[in-house]
C-alpha cells in the first residue's frame, strides 16, 4: 500500500473500515422488510436506523483500533487488515477526537427516533454506546473474555432487527424475533472467522476469545451450525412459499457450506478473503430472505 498521509481523509476512511458496514446495515434491512410486509414501512425511521447503526459501527471500529493498539494487541505480526493507529495513519489524539465526534453524531441522529417510538429508546441507545466501548475497553473488556460473540449476537441480531421493526410498526412480533436470531448468528460468524484467523496472536496477547478458549475445531463446527441454524429458525419464511423459497434456501446453504469448507482449509492471512465472503453470505441471506418475503406478499393479493 502506498504511503498514507497522517490524519488524511484516506486515513479516516481506512480506519472506518467500510467493509464492516454490511453487518450493521443488513439487520436494519431485515427489520424494515418485515415491517413493510406488515404494512408499516416508514422510510425515514428506517433510514435513521441505517445511519445510526453505521455510525455506531464506525465508532466501534475507531474504539477497537485505538484500544487494541494501546493494549499492544495490534502488533507487527498482525494477520488481519492494517489498523490506523498501529500504522501511524491517525494520531492517538485525533482518534480520540474522532471517537467523540462519531459517537456524538450517532446519538444526535438516534435521538430523532424518540419522536417515532417513545423515550424508552434512550435505554437502548445508551446500551449501544456502552457496548461500543465495553467491547474493547473498561475493567472487563468483552472481546478479551470470550463474551464478544454474545455481545455481537445481542446487538447485531436481537436489538438491531427488533428495534428497526419496532420504530416503524410500534409492536414486536415472533417472526421478527426469529429473524433477529438468524442475523445474530450470521454476525457471530463474521467475528468467528476473525478470531479463528487470529488464534495464535490472540493467545500471545492474552485475548481469550471463544476460539482461544475452545479451539479451532469448536470454531469450525460453530461456524457451520450458525449458518444452518440461521436458515432453520427462519424456515417458516423459506419453506411455506412456492418452490422459489426452497431454491433460495438451497442456494444460500450451498454458498455457506462452500465458505465453511474453504475456511477449514485455510490459515493465517489466507483467511482474510473468507472473512469477506462470510460478510457477503450474510448479505446474500438478507437479500434472498427479502425476495421471498416480497414473493409471499405478492402471492397473497
Amino acid at each position: 500500500m502506498k504511503e498514507i498521509k497522517r490524519n488524511s481523509l484516506q486515513a479516516w476512511i481506512l480506519a472506518a473500515r467500510p467493509k464492516t458496514l454490511t453487518g450493521a446495515v443488513t439487520p436494519v434491512l431485515i427489520g424494515t422488510a418485515l415491517a413493510a410486509m406488515d404494512g408499516h414501512f416508514e422510510w425515514l425511521p428506517a433510514l435513521i436506523c441505517c445511519v445510526f447503526a453505521s455510525l455506531m459501527q464506525i465508532a466501534a471500529n475507531f474504539i477497537n483500533d485505538l484500544f487494541d493498539f494501546l493494549k499492544g494487541t495490534d502488533r507487527e505480526d498482525r494477520l488481519g487488515p492494517e489498523r490506523a493507529c498501529a500504522q501511524g495513519w491517525i494520531s492517538l489524539q485525533a482518534m480520540k477526537t474522532g471517537i467523540i465526534v462519531t459517537v456524538t453524531l450517532a446519538c444526535l441522529i438516534g435521538c430523532t427516533l424518540l419522536f417515532y417510538a417513545g423515550w424508552e429508546l434512550i435505554i437502548v441507545g445508551v446500551l449501544c454506546v456502552l457496548f461500543a466501548f465495553l467491547y474493547t475497553t473498561g475493567p472487563y473488556p468483552l472481546s478479551y473474555h470470550g463474551l464478544g460473540d454474545i455481545a455481537v449476537f445481542i446487538f447485531f441480531g436481537l436489538i438491531a432487527v427488533n428495534l428497526s421493526f419496532y420504530v416503524q410498526a410500534l409492536y414486536f412480533e415472533r417472526q421478527v424475533f426469529l429473524c433477529s436470531i438468524a442475523m445474530g448468528l450470521l454476525s457471530v460468524n463474521i467475528l468467528m472467522v476473525n478470531n479463528y484467523r487470529d488464534k495464535e496472536t490472540d493467545e500471545t496477547s492474552n485475548k481469550k476469545t471463544l476460539v482461544v478458549l475452545f479451539g479451532r475445531k469448536f470454531a469450525e463446527y460453530a461456524y457451520l451450525l450458525n449458518g444452518i441454524a440461521a436458515l432453520a429458525v427462519t424456515g417458516t419464511i423459506w419453506f411455506t412459499t412456492n418452490i422459489t423459497g426452497y431454491i433460495a434456501a438451497i442456494l444460500y446453504l450451498s454458498i455457506h457450506l462452500k465458505t465453511w469448507y474453504a475456511m477449514t482449509k485455510k490459515k493465517g492471512t489466507e483467511l482474510n478473503p473468507i472473512l469477506g465472503k462470510t460478510a457477503r453470505n450474510q448479505l446474500i441471506f438478507t437479500l434472498l430472505l427479502i425476495l421471498i418475503l416480497i414473493i409471499t406478499r405478492s402471492a397473497s393479493f
